[in-house]
């Protein structure tokens, strides 16, 4: 009875194997049919053409790929990404979901950075971004962490003292994995104390910021607001002197995607 047992469980053993074999040759095969079609209609099509002012070529040459298997979430991000970037962000929105849904470990984090930037529905961004930490942990996405626009977020909708707390704890995890948190990140944490009347700390929180770069006028302008709540009136005076002097020469948020969107309280003279 124990060896016909023990044969009746090799023969599942194999069996399994076998399927297990099969379906990682499968799943190479798709992989690389997709590279194919990606190669032919993005590399070889879609980028031969400037979506700024060819459109519409642009998105025919992604058309036909997703013609051959609509399934290829990459086919659809880069059907959606020229539309952020042209404001058009309910068309983009729309294929950029089809990206999620395709490949959401992928394509998630990027669309939650979308709606936080550009589409600015910093509800829905939070929960994209609240998603991707179940997954993935806090970790990156344009350069700053998931919780760095979290916090961006509730900055956004008046919640000053839920952006502050999680600013806090962000700058705080950087500062022990990196020596120092990003001057961006300590813009920011200065604004949720300075949206709160706390001027003395906000200054702090800019000064740091200003430590790492030195010019940056838009740190230099809310500080100059706080010294002007402060009665420091020639301090106010000079730091917005420099703050407009150092944007004349362009030293502001300098964001990659700061070309498209204008950034959460990036002052503009």
């Amino acid at each position: 009875m124990n060896k016909i047992y023990m044969i009746f469980a090799l023969l599942i053993f194999l069996q399994c194997r076998g399927q297990a074999s099969i379906e990682k040759e499968s799943s190479e095969s798709k992989k690389n049919m997709q590279d194919s079609i990606i190669k032919v209609h993005v590399t070889n099509c879609a980028e031969k053409f400037n979506y700024r002012l060819q459109m519409r070529e642009w998105q025919n040459c992604l058309d036909k790929g997703l013609k051959k298997d609509s399934t290829i979430a990459y086919l659809w991000q880069q059907k959606a990404m020229p539309y952020f970037k042209a404001r058009k962000y309910e068309v983009g929105m729309e294929y950029l979901d089809k990206a999620v849904l395709y490949d959401e470990r992928s394509w998630l984090s990027y669309r939650a950075f979308i709606k936080c930037i550009f589409a600015k529905t910093y509800k829905e961004a939070i929960i994209d971004f609240e998603r991707c930490i179940k997954t993935e942990g806090n970790t990156y996405v344009m350069d700053h962490t998931y919780q760095f626009h979290i916090a961006l977020c509730y900055l956004q909708l008046n919640e000053f003292k839920k952006a502050e707390v999680i600013f806090k704890k962000d700058i705080e995890e950087q500062e022990q994995e990196w020596g120092e948190a990003h001057y961006l990140d300590l813009f920011y944490y200065g604004i949720s104390k300075y949206e709160q009347s706390k001027w003395e700390e906000a200054i702090i929180a800019f000064d740091k910021s200003l430590k790492q770069y030195n010019q940056f006028s838009d740190v230099k302008y809310y500080k100059a607001l706080c010294m002007g709540h402060l009665s420091k009136i020639q301090e106010f005076k000079s730091l917005m002197q420099e703050s407009k002097a150092d944007r004349g020469m362009g030293y502001t948020i300098n964001e990659d995607n700061s070309v498209y969107e204008t950034y959460p309280y990036q002052v503009r003279w």
